[in-house]
This record gives C-alpha cells, sequence and structure tokens, in this order.
C-alpha cells in the first residue's frame, strides 16, 4: 500500500493568504518533513515555531528546517550569505548551514538550532543591572558583526542609499499612516533635513541585521548572571551606516534608562552621547523600515513627556 502523493507548495497571490496558509502546518509540515528526510535528518520529533515569517520547524534538539515563500526569496538569500559570510567570525554563536535546496519553488535552509532562553522569555523579568550587563554585551556583538567583512553582502538590494533615499520619501506618508501624533510629525521637515547630512550615504558600509530585539537572541545563565549565548534571525539583512543596528535595543530595551542607554553605546564603541548622535540615531529611527514609534518605543507614557521630536530623542537617549 502506498502513501498518498504529497501536495505541492503553492503560489500566492498577496502576504494574507501566505499567512493563513502559514497558520495551519496541517497544510505544509508533511512537505517540511519530506525535505527534511532528503536531507536525512531525523523527523521524529518536529516542533512547528508559530511565529515569525517563514515556515520554520525544529527537527530534534540538534537542527531547523527554514522554509521560505518565493516572495520572500529576498530574505533567503539574506540569512544564508549573513551565515556563510559570519561563520567562524564571532565569539557569539550564530546557525550553521547544514543543507539548503528548493521545493516549488521555494528556498530553504537547514541550520543548526542555538542553545539558550530566548530573550524575550527573560528579559522583562531582569534586574537593572542585568539589563545594564546584557545591553553592553549587546553592543559589543553589533561591533562584532559589522567588523566582519562584507564579501558577498556588499551587493545586498537594497544598496544603503537607494533605501535611505526612499525612506526619506515615505517618511511622512508612513508615520502619519500610523498614527503617529502631529506634534511629532510638525518636526518631521527638519529632522529630514538635518538627516541628509548626518546620516553617511557613502562611507564604507557594514553588516546590519537590523533587528537586534530580545526576540531574536539567546541568553544563558551562569551563577546568577545573564548573558548573550546566541544570535539567530539573519532575513533582513543590509550593508550600510552602523548606527542603524542600535536602533532596536534603543526602542525595545534601552527604555530611556541612562544606564542602559550608556552600556548599550560604551559596548558598541561610543564614549560620548551629544546632539549630533541623538539627532542620527532619531533620524535612523524614523527611518527604519520596521519604523513604528507607537508600538516600538518602551518608555511609559512617552507621547505626553515629549513636545516635539528634539524633546523625544532626549527621553529615549539621555546624557
Amino acid at each position: 500500500m502506498t502513501s498518498a502523493p504529497l501536495q505541492k507548495l503553492p503560489a500566492f497571490a498577496d502576504s494574507e493568504s501566505f499567512r493563513a496558509f502559514r497558520s495551519d502546518p496541517s497544510r505544509w509540515l508533511p512537505i517540511a518533513l519530506d525535505i527534511a528526510r532528503s536531507h536525512g535528518v531525523d523527523t521524529s520529533s518536529p516542533h512547528v515555531f508559530a511565529t515569525g515569517t517563514n515556515l520554520v520547524v525544529g527537527l530534534g534538539e540538534k537542527l531547523i528546517l527554514k522554509i521560505f515563500p518565493p516572495q520572500l526569496g529576498a530574505q533567503f538569500v539574506s540569512e544564508r550569505g549573513s551565515l556563510a559570510q559570519l561563520a567562524g567570525r564571532l565569539h557569539l554563536p550564530i546557525p550553521e548551514i547544514v543543507a539548503e535546496g528548493e521545493r516549488d519553488g521555494w528556498p530553504y535552509l537547514v541550520i543548526t538550532r542555538l542553545a539558550g532562553t530566548l530573550g524575550s522569555e527573560v528579559w522583562p523579568q531582569l534586574a537593572e543591572d542585568q539589563k545594564e550587563r546584557l545591553l553592553r554585551q549587546i553592543g559589543e556583538a553589533i561591533a562584532a558583526v559589522q567588523r566582519a567583512p562584507l564579501g558577498p553582502l556588499a551587493e545586498i538590494e537594497p544598496r544603503w542609499d537607494a533605501f535611505m533615499r526612499a525612506q526619506m520619501q515615505g517618511c511622512e506618508a508612513r508615520h502619519t499612516r500610523l498614527g503617529l501624533a502631529p506634534k511629532f510629525l510638525e518636526g518631521l521637515d527638519d529632522l529630514l533635513r538635518d538627516a541628509a547630512k548626518l546620516i553617511p550615504m557613502d562611507a564604507p558600509p557594514v553588516i546590519l541585521v537590523g533587528e537586534y530585539i530580545p526576540q531574536n537572541f539567546l541568553l544563558a545563565c551562569d551563577d546568577g548572571n545573564w548573558s548573550l549565548a546566541g544570535l539567530f534571525d539573519f532575513g533582513d539583512v543590509l550593508a550600510g551606516w552602523r548606527d542603524y543596528d542600535l536602533l532596536g535595543p534603543s526602542a525595545f530595551m534601552a527604555a530611556g534608562r541612562p544606564g542602559r542607554v550608556r552600556s548599550l553605546l560604551e559596548g558598541f564603541g561610543y564614549a560620548k552621547l551629544d546632539f549630533a548622535l541623538r539627532r542620527r540615531l532619531m533620524a535612523l529611527m524614523l527611518l527604519h523600515r520596521a519604523s513604528d514609534l507607537n508600538s516600538h518605543v518602551c518608555i511609559e507614557g512617552w507621547q505626553d513627556r515629549a513636545n516635539d521630536l528634539v524633546e523625544l530623542q532626549d527621553l529615549i537617549w539621555p546624557g
């Protein structure tokens, strides 16, 4: 008796259809397990990861399979290129590529599974000194990634200057649509004028991960001290100006606390926080590809504590 043939991975006309497909593992898990078996991987204890952008399934304790829909092929290129380029160049563990391929036009990677506790599970409960310790380590990790040579990632699209100019052109419309308060919208023209001078467009680019946030790193605890134990998710990598990668930890983790901000910046290599750096970071935060201040700035009551963007940058990055 033969088993029924596997369905093909389908094509989707829009992201909503794909999200509905991803949310129903019964429609794609058999195909994922068939891919894993084709590489000789044990599929006896699969674990579907419900969150994230792509189809992701854990295969035992050691491996993960990530399948990218064709419309997110750029994420596959970014992830594969970044993991290959950073392999052996960091003191911090990152996934290693075990196998790669394509099924029905959907590219995929089999990668190693890192040990540790997801940062988002631990971060809210940590004491202040532990948060400062981790933010210093995150700053150091960002700097270490940026010291790695770009290699083929120099060719990744979009290029930094084109990306920044497109973000600047769409900035006011984006933040108006997302409901940013008028008192902040009023300062956008001045900020963008400054941004054109403060954000280098043609400086030597570095690897930008774009999302150093608790959901994308792992932690480990040793004798009561939490440390960074691994980084993953390199699907949004760009090549560009180094300060861009300070925005995730600034918005989601530093929370306008002077000790946290200082730890992050010192770990990164900045000894001085002046007006120009604050202004550049404020501009980059509004120009980030995922920018949404109302959802991302983790400072209690920040909308009422600042009257304009200058006061807001002082609130997010206090001296």
